[in-house]
Parts: structure tokens; sequence; C-alpha cells
């Protein structure tokens, strides 16, 4: 099971991934060009992590209301 914190602390590292990976995707060696991370799959994890907070958190959910009909 995730508890919020876990939750947190996975969105946390993610973030820290998007930063470092913001100051340069890729780099050469010699002919060879290289791709240190892939930056959408990173935002998806951010989005993900931070709806499984808000879900943790209770943000979010469904309300159940009850009405009676009735005939006037």
């Amino acid at each position: 099971m995730i508890t919020l914190e876990r939750a947190e602390k996975h969105l946390e590292a993610w973030l820290d991934a998007e930063l470092a990976v913001s100051t340069g995707q890729s780099y050469s060696i010699g002919s060879r060009q290289l791709t240190r991370a892939n930056l959408s799959e990173i935002r998806k994890q951010i989005s993900y992590w931070k709806s499984q907070i808000s879900r943790l958190r209770g943000k979010g959910s469904r309300k159940v209301y009850r009405a009676i009909p009735r005939d006037w």
C-alpha cells in the first residue's frame, strides 16, 4: 500500500530528476550522441505522483448525496 509519506518522497525524487535533466538532457562523446533521461517520462511520473498525493489527502474524492423524490 502506498502511504502519503512514500508518495511525497517519490514526487520529490522525480522533481529532483526533472531539475537535473533540465540542465542538459543529452551530451556527446566523440561521434556518439547520448541521452541521459527522457524528460517526458519524468513529467508523466510527476503528474502520477501528484495525483496519488491528492487522492491520499482526500482531495477530489467523490461525494455521495442522497435525494428523496417527492410528488407534490
